[in-house]
């Protein structure tokens, strides 16, 4: 705490001074020589006072410091995700377990604890489950009977922390219930089922995904729909949906087209996604050469076709090379990582006209030949390739790093979990990310003369260090 409190001051004073020196220069369109040196030296200066990870206030200061009544919905603009009509650029995390943790009194700090770090690095987006489906302290404990006053807290807490929140509202694979619970439940109705995939065609499971109530649920702490709520970034139609029994996609498109169109006609607000994990599909088979491997191509996703779909608002990428190519980690992770997002970046500007995120990215600990040198050269990869992006203009709307955890709660851990205060290098390489993102989208809100797209003195600070 205290050493955090003795870096406020110099923080914002960096803010102030680059504030003035965007001020001071705002009278004419361009910057001469010694603008630019003067962004580079302030530039220089914020890293180093960046070393620890405690940029939280000056990136709040950077974004505006919004106050509840400021507080908007994250919209797309073209190929870019905008917050009142500027920039918003992602740096996020993703920490699945939060409402799990919310419904029991003795865990529901920990809850607490994962925005309050996440915020202290500059972290901005959440993505999370808003299903629990027929398991323990079940959010639906059978078909449209539900429970939502732990994702009420989860959604209170995140709001407290300026911390948005992907909702994602149901499960591919068995954890937390899924498409084989829904199957379950049909069964148990009487409903002939064969495959867990006749989630996505048969009549009465699909009924049942619609009931999910939290669309339209006004939480109990703050009193706001969830469907009026900015605190809520998006949708998410599912976690990975993939269709084995339909390596066509046919199935898979369909109930997309029917969801996503579903969701906007019950909250017409907010961004709606599907969750796919980026895999190229039939419809795109010169791009099928950028799979991790063949398999990939057969398990009736198709992330062109699925995305030009009706209703939904951005793209959605994972990224696992340690699982899709081998579990021995090597260059060739980051090889593959790197040209993964340039061609679904590429796709998102030339094909589908909107903003992808990379909503799941990591590398697991239990991997052979793992070492954090090696986690923090991953995330590098992926940040720069995001700034190399988003300094274009383009669709590289943001990442999530798979998954952020609070202390004491190892017994959870994948392998993937990445806990702040026991990895200072990461922090740190999070934290100067955030800030940079922070500079980026606050770039058009100072009412200057020149478009998000020219070249600028945050250039310097953006993407001429070769430490990131």
């Amino acid at each position: 705490m205290d050493a955090h409190k003795r870096k406020m001051v110099p923080q914002n004073i960096i803010l102030v001074t680059i504030f003035m020196i965007f001020i001071n220069r705002c009278s004419s369109t361009f910057f001469d020589a010694s603008g630019v040196e003067q962004m580079e030296t302030v530039a220089e200066e914020a890293e180093d006072h960046l070393a620890h990870p405690s940029p939280n206030d000056w990136v709040e200061e950077v974004n505006g410091g919004m106050e509840d009544d400021e507080w908007h919905l994250v919209q797309k603009k073209g190929n870019q995700f905008v917050v009142n009509d500027q920039p918003f650029y992602v740096n996020g995390f993703n920490t699945y377990w939060l409402m799990v943790f919310a419904a029991d009194q003795s865990t529901r700090g920990k809850v607490t604890d994962v925005f309050k770090q996440a915020s202290s690095v500059g972290l901005t987006v959440c993505r999370t489950w808003a299903f629990n489906d027929g398991q323990w302290q079940a959010l639906q404990k059978s078909p449209s009977v539900y429970d939502e006053e732990a994702l009420d807290f989860v959604i209170s807490e995140a709001r407290k922390y300026k911390i948005r929140l992907i909702l994602s509202l149901t499960n591919n694979w068995d954890a937390y219930g899924g498409k084989a619970q829904y199957v379950k439940w049909g069964k148990a109705a009487g409903v002939n089922l064969t495959s867990d995939d006749d989630f996505f065609s048969n009549p009465t499971l699909k009924s049942y995904y619609k009931a999910h109530t939290v669309l339209n649920r006004v939480n109990t702490l703050t009193n706001i729909t969830y469907k009026d709520d900015p605190t809520i970034f998006s949708w998410e139609l599912m976690n990975e949906p993939r269709c084995t029994s339909d390596p066509s996609g046919d199935k898979l498109q369909d109930w997309i087209q029917e969801m996503a169109v579903y969701v906007k006609s019950v909250d017409p607000k907010h961004l709606v996604e599907i969750g796919l994990e980026g895999f190229y599909g039939p419809s795109a088979p010169d791009r099928v050469q950028f799979n991790p491997n063949p398999y990939a191509q057969e398990v009736g996703t198709d992330f062109i076709r699925n995305h030009q779909v009706f209703g939904v608002d951005f793209a959605s990428v994972h990224i696992y090379a340690d699982s899709w190519i081998s579990s021995s980690i090597s260059d060739v992770h980051l090889q593959f990582t790197k040209s993964w997002m340039e061609a679904h970046i590429e796709d998102a500007e030339k094909y589908l006209g909107m903003p992808v995120l990379f909503s799941e990215f990591g590398v697991s600990s239990k991997d052979p030949s793992y070492n954090s040198s090696f986690r923090d050269t991953l995330l590098s990869t992926v940040y720069k390739t995001i700034l190399n992006s988003s300094k274009k203009g383009g669709s590289g709307g943001g990442s999530l790093l798979w998954q952020l955890f609070p202390e004491g709660t190892d017994y959870m851990d994948d392998g993937y979990a990445v806990v702040l205060s026991k990895s200072p290098s990461t922090s740190s390489i999070i934290a100067l990310h955030s800030t940079r993102l922070a500079l980026f989208n606050s770039q058009c809100s100072w009412k200057c003369r020149w478009g998000c797209k020219k070249k600028n003195p945050l250039d310097a600070f953006l993407l001429h260090h070769d430490d990131l």
